[in-house]
Order: structure tokens, then sequence, then C-alpha cells
């Protein structure tokens, strides 16, 4: 059961972050965040955060 709490965050986040960088590139409309240069930056550093997240999830459930 170690791990499983850095592997759903990495996960959500890398979810969250791929949407906002698809909403701030504008291929996604009917938001505020549509068009907006911060989330086509911010998008891709919380999705690059999720990827760690979920590669020290995976390293901590290895070593059992």
């Amino acid at each position: 059961m170690r791990g499983w709490l850095p592997l759903t965050l990495g996960l959500l986040a890398v979810v969250i972050g791929a949407v906002w960088m698809v909403q701030g590139l504008g291929y996604i409309s009917g938001s505020v965040m549509t068009d907006r240069k911060i989330w086509a930056v911010l998008g891709p550093l919380v999705t690059l955060a999720g990827l760690v997240m979920i590669w020290l999830g995976l390293r901590s459930r290895r070593r059992l």
C-alpha cells in the first residue's frame, strides 16, 4: 500500500496539467483559461511534476 498516494496525485496532476495546457493553447474553448499563455506554460510544469510524483511512487513500491 506504500506509494499509492504519490501515484494517485501524480496521475491527477498529469491529467490536470494536460487539460490546462490544451486550454491555454486554445484547443478547448468555453473557459476563462482559453487562449491564455499562462495556462499554456503552467500546464506542462504541472504535468512534469505529476510525472515525477508517479516515478517516486513507483520507486517506493518496488522497494517492498
